[in-house]
């Protein structure tokens, strides 16, 4: 099945404390990963960020809102327990435990509600629709829209540039990721090779142990089909080459990259998509305009010496 949402994990894990044991938060995920039967797959799927599984994110957000509701309550870092209120709720026989259900809490709505209220509106900052997703998933998410909506401006800024700024911008991008040595080397190496099918030569390292060769195709429609990879490949066995990057605007057909995947020759292709992506991660043709430190508590601080 797949993987719950925090809202579809709160009664589980209300009943789970129903023993009126302590409980720990590790041993209690562990506990609901089996009774949703979850795979070592979807126990193993990360949040975005990589940083955290989302299972486990979950399951504490879970145990976060229960206990903003004085359903569950804290008796030491890292446990929880069932309160008295826990214990009515579950008398009730719930079907379910979402995010509106818990809005009949007082302590739960000022949860929810702004620190510091005006005269002007105390609204709580709740929305009508109920959403599944965690703080962090929600934040994630946000971030992707974002960053997919810029990806697709940057590569619109990038196919109305020449042919020539082009090549110069896959060189930039290429020493930004830690080839070419220094920015004027690799400046130097574009279109001095004389071959039809490579725009330009850069180094793989800084000691210069190794050549990369560069075609940068400026292409708006058109799609990279096996032709053009093929005689790429021949440049470089004309080189007696062995590494290449092919670098466009446009797509590669499954053909070209079936193609790459086959030969001894090492050449990566980059779609217009990838290159926007690279250019965002390594801060090139973008401008940093706001900068968010998500933080949590530092556990090793509060440990007793």
């Amino acid at each position: 099945m797949a993987i719950p949402d925090y809202q579809s994990i709160m009664l589980p894990l209300l009943k789970l404390a129903s023993d009126k044991k302590v409980h720990s938060l590790r041993t209690a995920i562990e506990k609901l990963a089996h009774q949703f039967s979850l795979t070592a797959e979807e126990r193993e799927e990360l949040l975005p960020s990589g940083r955290q599984a989302t299972f486990d994110n979950r399951v504490g957000w879970a145990r976060t809102y229960l206990k903003k509701a004085e359903l569950l309550t804290s008796p030491k870092r890292g446990y929880f327990e069932i309160t008295a209120r826990g214990l009515d709720v579950l008398k009730q026989n719930p079907e379910t435990i979402t995010w509106q259900y818990l809005m009949q809490f007082e302590e739960f709505v000022e949860f929810q509600s702004p620190k510091e209220k005006t005269a002007v509106s105390s609204t709580p900052l709740v929305n009508d629709k109920v959403d599944d997703q965690t703080p962090e998933e929600e934040m994630e998410t946000v971030y992707q829209q974002l960053r997919e909506e810029l990806a697709s401006e940057l590569l619109d800024a990038i196919k109305g540039c020449t042919p020539t700024f082009f090549e110069h911008l896959v060189v930039d991008l290429l020493v930004k990721m830690g080839y070419g040595g220094t920015r004027k080397d690799a400046g130097e190496a574009i279109g001095k090779s004389g071959d039809g099918g490579i725009d330009g030569i850069i180094k793989e390292d800084r000691l210069g142990l190794d050549i990369v060769y560069i075609q940068a195709k400026k292409w708006d429609g058109n799609v990279i089909g096996r032709p053009e990879i093929q005689k790429f490949a021949g440049a470089l066995q004309g080189q007696r080459a062995r590494k290449g990057v092919f670098i466009t605007t446009s797509t590669f057909t499954q053909h070209a990259r079936d193609f790459v995947s086959r030969i001894d020759s090492k050449i990566v292709l980059i779609d217009g998509e990838q290159l926007a992506q690279l250019m965002i991660d390594y801060d090139m043709g973008v401008s940093r305009i706001a900068t968010y430190d998500i933080k949590r508590v530092d556990s090793d601080y509060f440990t007793d010496v």
